[in-house]
C-alpha cells in the first residue's frame, strides 16, 4: 500500500491511518511510538526506492542546480521543515486519529479537484520564489495525516497555473528532500531509543515491502506527469474519506 499511496496525491500517511480503521485492523491500539517508528521504516524504504527509481532524474537536476534553483528547493524544504519542527507533536495528538483524517481526505480532496479547474498555463522554468514558497506550504500542510505531501503541493502548482506535468515535476522535486530529511532523522531517533529485538524483522520486512511496491509502482510517476486531470484522485479521496467515517459511525453506535 506504502508505493502507490505515496507517489500518487491520495495520502500515504492517510492510507496508513484509514485502512487498518476501515478494516477494523487493531493497528490503532498498539503503542504510539511502535506505529510512529514503524512508519519511519515504511518510509525509509520509500525513499531508497525513489532514489534508485528516480537516480537519472535526480542526477539531471544535480547537474542543473544554480543559485535561482537551489533557492527554490530551500523555499519549498523551509515550510514543511519549520512546520514539523514546531507543530509535529501537536498535529500527531490532535489531528491523527481515524476520523480527523477522514476529513482531511475529504477536505484535500475538493481543494485539488478545485486547483485543478484553474488554467493550466505555466512551464516549469517560469517557477518563481512564491511559487517555491507556495508548494512548500503546500507540503507543510501535509503534516495533517490525511492531507498528502504530493496533494498539497500539486494543489499549490495548480493554483498558480502550472500545467499538470510542470506541477508534477515541481512537486516531485520538492518532496525528494523532505522525504529524505525525514526519514534520516526519525531513523536517527529511532536508533537513539532502541529498537527490541523481536520487532526487527517485522520492521525490516515493512520497509522492503514499502521498497518493492514504490519502485513496482514508479511507472505512476509518468501517469501523474501526463494526467489530463486530477478529478479521479480527488474522487478517489472523498470516496475513502466518506467510507471511512460511514464505517466508523458505524462501529460507535454499534
Amino acid at each position: 500500500m506504502q508505493g502507490p499511496a505515496e507517489l500518487l496525491p491520495i495520502s500515504s500517511s492517510g492510507h496508513l491511518i484509514l485502512v487498518p480503521a476501515v478494516l477494523a485492523w487493531p493497528y490503532a491500539d498498539l503503542d504510539d511510538e511502535l506505529r510512529k517508528s514503524f512508519e519511519v521504516a515504511l518510509h525509509a524504504g520509500t525513499a531508497g526506492a525513489l532514489a534508485l527509481a528516480l537516480r537519472h532524474e535526480v542526477a539531471e537536476v544535480l547537474r542543473a542546480l544554480d543559485t535561482r534553483r537551489i533557492l527554490g528547493v530551500l523555499l519549498a524544504f523551509m515550510p514543511p521543515a519549520l512546520g514539523a519542527f514546531a507543530f509535529e507533536r501537536a498535529i500527531e495528538e490532535r489531528a491523527g486519529r481515524p476520523r480527523a483524517v477522514a476529513l482531511a481526505q475529504i477536505g484535500a480532496g475538493l481543494a485539488l479537484a478545485a486547483a485543478d479547474r484553474r488554467p493550466a498555463e505555466r512551464s516549469q522554468d517560469e517557477a518563481g520564489v512564491r511559487d517555491h514558497l507556495l508548494i512548500g506550504l503546500g507540503q507543510a500542510a501535509a503534516l495533517v495525516p490525511g492531507v498528502s505531501r504530493n496533494g498539497g503541493s500539486l494543489t499549490a502548482a495548480r493554483l498558480r497555473r502550472f500545467d499538470r506535468r510542470a506541477a508534477s515535476r515541481l512537486s516531485r522535486h520538492a518532496a525528494l528532500p523532505i522525504i529524505v530529511a525525514a526519514s534520516g532523522l526519525k531513523g536517527v531517533r529511532l536508533a537513539r531509543r532502541g529498537m527490541p529485538a523481536e520487532i526487527a524483522l517485522p520492521f525490516a520486512t515493512g520497509a522492503a515491502a514499502a521498497f518493492a511496491s514504490t519502485l513496482a509502482a514508479t511507472r505512476l510517476v509518468a501517469m501523474i506527469d501526463g494526467a489530463r486531470s486530477y478529478a479521479p484522485f480527488a474522487a478517489y479521496r472523498v470516496a475513502l474519506g466518506a467510507c471511512a467515517l460511514g464505517r466508523l459511525r458505524r462501529r460507535v453506535r454499534a
